[in-house]
């Protein structure tokens, strides 16, 4: 079981293995829509006690911090009293894993420096590794749809909320680096679900790989 061709995405032949090394810290503390950019074409990679699992990043979205409507971390210049939002405000590279609809876990990787709390959703993959197990906690045998959301790459994956404030500069939950996509190759668009953000709904703040097939939706894009 495999996908067709993933190497025009990667430098190497296979992620989570001895080879991947995480991303650095300072890689992280930037603002929201620089990473949000950079971080397609990279690699999210899980390890666990039932194997690892890997994805190229097709699809993101930034969450620019205090003057973002979208964001969780909005108008908050300290974190709420036991509040899920505390991890945003450190330094950025670890994850911020919430739980929505009484149903579903986002992952997150925090950005930006101390005081800063702004975050990148990570929205699709395109699976490259582990897919056999991917498919069995997806309870699915289509490739297509294992990580076209950010619900569902957390399921393919076995992201949970065990998962919130580990450091992505670790060696279990982590980002490697991939193959850079090109300008040419990459598409902004305004984010997905926002529509009580008043005017931040229409901020370009999603990323996407041109014509990648595994995008958790089109909506937005050309067609």
């Amino acid at each position: 079981m495999k996908i067709t061709d993933p190497t025009h995405h990667l430098e190497f032949a296979r992620f989570g293995g001895a080879d991947s090394v995480s991303l650095p810290r300072d890689f992280y503390l930037r603002d929201a829509a620089a990473v949000a950019r950079e971080l397609l074409g990279a690699i999210l990679v899980k390890r666990s006690s039932d194997g690892t699992a890997a994805g190229v990043i097709v699809e993101t979205e930034a969450y620019a911090g205090h003057g973002d409507a979208a964001c969780h971390s909005f108008k908050h210049h300290a974190p709420p009293p036991g509040h899920r939002t505390r991890v945003m405000f450190g330094d950025g590279g670890y994850a911020y894993v919430y739980f929505i609809y009484g149903m579903h876990n986002c992952f997150n990787v925090t950005v930006n420096v101390t005081g800063k709390p702004e975050a990148v959703l990570i929205r699709a993959l395109e699976p490259i590794d582990g897919i056999e197990l991917m498919c069995a906690r997806r309870n699915t045998q289509d490739i297509g749809n294992l990580c076209r959301g950010p619900g569902k790459l957390c399921q393919a994956l076995g992201i949970t909320r065990s998962d919130y404030g580990r450091d992505l500069c670790g060696d279990e939950l982590f980002i490697a680096a991939g193959k850079p996509v090109p300008d040419e190759a990459a598409l902004t668009s305004p984010r997905i679900n926002i529509d009580y953000a008043g005017e931040a709904s229409a901020y370009p703040y999603r990323f996407v790989i041109k014509g990648s097939k595994f995008l958790s939706t089109r909506r937005f894009l050309p067609r």
